[in-house]
C-alpha cells in the first residue's frame, strides 16, 4: 500500500459499504466515516475503532482519498456538491472514488466538478453484492484518469478479487451496465428452467445438480438455487435497486442506439414483483413471479 494514502474517508454504510469501511480499517488505514443515519456511522466507529463526520465535508476533511457507496444519482450529487458535500472540503490532489450504481451522466458530470476544483475522481461501481463485500472479493470496474486509477488501486484491493480500469470517465459504470443487463436475463433463464423442472414435476434440486455442471451453469444457479426452491428471498441485491439499474441501463441505451429487448421485458417483469409487495426481495424473486402465476 502507497504509505501516504493512510487517511480515508467512507461515505455511505449501506450493506456494501460498512464492510467495505471495515476492510480498510483492518488494512491500517485511519478511516472517517459518514453515514445519513448518524447512529450506523456511530456503531462502524465503535466496531473498527474510526471516526465519524456529521457532515460529508466534515467527514471528508483533510483526506488524501474519500469513497462513496450511496444509492442514486441525486443522492450522489447530494454527497459531493454544495456547502455540506465532500468536494467543499477535499484539498487539491485528494481522490474520489465513487462505488455507487450510477449513471455515466452524473459520473461525467461530478469528473468535471471534482477536476475544476483539482480533485480526482475515479468511478468504481463493484459487482458481488453483500456476500462479495463482506468477505473483500468484490468485482471493481473502474473508469477516469489512468493515474488517478493506480493511486485509487492499492486501497480498493484490500476488498477486491478484480479490479481493472477500463476507459476514461463514465467507463465503470458502462461497464456496470453491461453487468446488470447479463444479470437481468441469466435471473429470468434460470427462474423459468427451475420453474419448468416444478411443472413437469422433476426435482429441482436434482435438475441443477446436473445441468450445473454443463454449459448451463453460472454464479446465480450455483448460488440462489436452494434458496429460490425453498421460497426464500432475503438474499443479495434487491428489486428496488435492479430497477433502477436497469432503468440506466434502458435509459443510455435510447441515447446510443443499444438493442435491450430482454432487458425491457425483464425490467417490466421485475415491475411485477414490485406489485406482489417483493421490491425488498432479492433479485432471484423472477422465480416467485413464475410460480405464483
Amino acid at each position: 500500500m502507497d504509505k501516504t494514502m493512510t487517511k480515508i474517508t467512507f461515505l455511505g454504510l449501506g450493506v456494501m459499504g460498512y464492510p467495505m469501511a471495515g476492510h480498510l480499517a483492518r488494512a491500517g488505514h485511519e478511516v472517517t466515516v459518514y453515514n445519513r443515519t448518524a447512529a450506523k456511522a456511530g456503531a462502524w466507529a465503535s466496531e473498527h475503532g474510526g471516526a465519524t463526520g456529521a457532515t460529508p465535508a466534515e467527514a471528508s476533511k483533510g483526506a488524501e482519498m474519500v469513497m462513496a457507496c450511496v444509492g442514486n444519482d441525486n443522492d450522489l450529487r447530494s454527497i459531493c456538491l454544495g456547502p455540506d458535500g465532500a468536494f467543499a472540503s477535499m484539498a487539491e490532489g485528494s481522490i474520489f472514488v465513487d462505488h455507487t450504481t450510477v449513471s455515466a451522466a452524473v459520473t461525467r458530470e461530478l469528473y468535471e466538478a471534482a477536476r475544476i476544483k483539482g480533485i480526482a475522481f475515479v468511478d468504481a461501481p463493484v459487482s458481488g453484492g453483500q456476500a462479495g463485500a463482506e468477505n473483500g472479493q468484490l468485482s471493481i470496474m473502474c473508469g477516469g484518469d489512468q493515474a488517478d486509477f493506480d493511486r485509487a488501486e492499492p486501497a480498493m484491493a484490500v476488498y477486491s478479487k478484480l479490479c481493472r480500469r477500463i476507459g476514461e470517465s463514465g467507463a465503470g459504470q458502462m461497464t456496470k451496465m453491461c453487468n446488470q443487463i447479463a444479470i437481468a436475463g441469466l435471473v429470468q433463464g434460470l427462474s423459468e428452467a427451475m420453474h419448468f423442472a416444478s411443472k413437469a414435476g422433476l426435482d429441482g434440486a436434482s435438475v441443477v445438480e446436473v445441468i450445473s455442471q454443463g454449459a448451463a451453469g453460472s454464479w446465480q444457479m450455483s448460488n440462489r438455487f436452494e434458496t429460490m426452491l425453498d421460497d426464500h428471498f432475503e438474499h443479495g441485491f434487491a428489486v428496488d435497486w435492479m430497477r433502477k439499474d436497469l432503468g440506466i441501463c434502458l435509459a443510455t441505451a435510447d441515447e446510443n442506439g443499444a438493442s435491450l429487448p430482454v432487458t425491457a421485458l425483464v425490467d417490466q417483469f421485475y415491475k411485477d414483483v414490485q406489485k406482489m409487495g417483493g421490491g425488498r426481495w432479492d433479485t432471484s424473486s423472477l422465480f416467485k413471479r413464475l410460480q405464483a402465476l
